[in-house]
């Protein structure tokens, strides 16, 4: 009887040690699963961040060719209200739109936004998609 309760000791410790052995190795799967997440989550940030400050860069330059009295390429203009988008990416752009008082210049907008005609070729209606007449 002694020899059986030292060999389930022994077992028992075999499938104690087994198990720690089981959870670090999850724990450490589960530590690079998430390291790796972090760094494709900050170089999707660093390349949205660069591309918003080349159109901010682009819509600087353009506001500054208005100032002179220039009207570049894509420029709006009704009145003393001018218009333009710069892009972003294939997603978005960035609007500005500025009004003229004098040799003033005042901003109105300046906005990062979904492009409008991203939003008419997806031609999902929402609203329509679940609330048809007569369904």
């Amino acid at each position: 009887m002694k020899q059986n309760g030292s060999i389930s000791t022994i077992g028992g410790c075999a499938l104690m040690m087994i198990f720690a052995v089981l959870c670090l190795t999850v724990f450490a799967v589960l530590s690079l699963s998430t390291a790796k997440a972090g760094d494709t989550l900050s170089e999707s940030s660093i390349r949205a961040t660069q591309a918003y400050y080349r159109a901010d860069e682009q819509a600087e330059r353009i506001l500054a060719g208005i100032r002179r009295g220039e009207a570049p390429d894509g420029v709006e203009q009704d009145g003393s209200f001018y218009s333009y988008r710069c892009p972003i990416d294939e997603r978005q752009s960035l609007y500005v739109e500025v009004e003229r008082n004098g040799s003033d210049y005042t901003i109105l907008r300046w906005q990062a936004a979904i492009d409008e005609s991203m939003i008419e070729e997806s031609g999902f209606d929402l609203w329509n998609e679940f609330f048809e007449p007569g369904s």
